[in-house]
């Protein structure tokens, strides 16, 4: 004989976590998205010296040699080479999980698609990075070389200029994977094409403070370098939530998915 369904309040409460379930899922994230940092972290270790030769090639290449001025700077920068390169191993493992973790607050179709643009989220922070240190390193470095040159010596210092070179790859990398993550907040109908479209002022605003955080000067030449790829994408990004967009129907508790399997007739 079948077991008799609870009222409607009893399967809402027995179908939601409580908030030391939540905090105990959030502690089982922490620790994979740690272990993987650290993991990655160690591989890369192995790798410093052709990864230090690989990022300070743009320096080279405009006719300059970093230097350390400090007894330390060489083992600062072994790290933060190692860390940086650890994260970029660890991305696949931080972004399962963040989603993992996010998901029992999504429909089932929300979810599938959220798995689906996982290969598309990694494979365009790699396009953005390889942006970043083809075409706009080599112009922010030329730029930064060459300004009042035959005044002042330029002699940029390692620590510095690593900052620099993982600042501007990293954050341009994030910042290119802005389309396919508001393809699915517009799918979710959480965003739409005429709620970004009417914010484009200040979207723009934000983007020049973004721009000024991730470059280390405020010339007008370096802010336009990375201004102008995120402005085309922010806007690239309207465009595409005009297409997908699909308003979201609230999340109704009481119907007959969403009661346990066990007070199911």
């Amino acid at each position: 004989m079948s077991q008799s369904r609870p009222s409607t309040y009893e399967p809402i409460e027995e179908s939601r976590m409580t908030l030391i379930d939540h905090l105990r899922e959030l502690r089982m994230r922490l620790i994979w998205v740690v272990s993987a940092l650290v993991v990655g972290t160690l591989i890369s270790m192995l790798f410093v010296s052709p990864l230090l030769q690989f990022i300070l090639r743009p320096l080279t290449e405009a006719g300059a040699q970093p230097m350390a001025i400090g007894p330390t700077d060489t083992i600062g920068v072994f790290f933060r080479v190692s860390f940086a390169a650890g994260a970029v191993l660890a991305m696949p493992v931080i972004v399962y999980h963040v989603i993992a973790f996010v998901s029992p607050g999504l429909y089932p179709h929300e979810k599938r698609n959220l798995l689906l643009i996982l290969p598309g989220i990694m494979v365009l922070f790699v396009i953005g990075a390889l942006f970043a240190y083809f075409i706009l390193l080599p112009a922010a470095v030329g730029f930064l070389q060459g300004f009042l040159g035959d005044i002042i010596a330029q002699e940029w210092t390692i620590d510095r200029y690593i900052g620099f070179v993982t600042r501007i790859v990293f954050w341009i990398g994030v910042a290119f994977e802005m389309p396919l993550v508001i393809a699915f907040l517009a799918r979710a109908g959480i965003v739409s094409g005429p709620q970004l479209m009417r914010y484009w002022r200040h979207s723009i605003v934000v983007i020049a403070i973004i721009a000024a955080a991730i470059t280390p000067t405020v010339d007008p030449v370096n802010m336009t370098l990375v201004m102008a790829p995120l402005i085309a994408l922010y806007f690239g990004s309207v465009g595409i939530a005009y297409l997908v967009y699909r308003p979201r129907a609230p999340r109704d508790f009481s119907k007959e998915d969403f009661i346990p399997p066990e007070y199911r007739e």
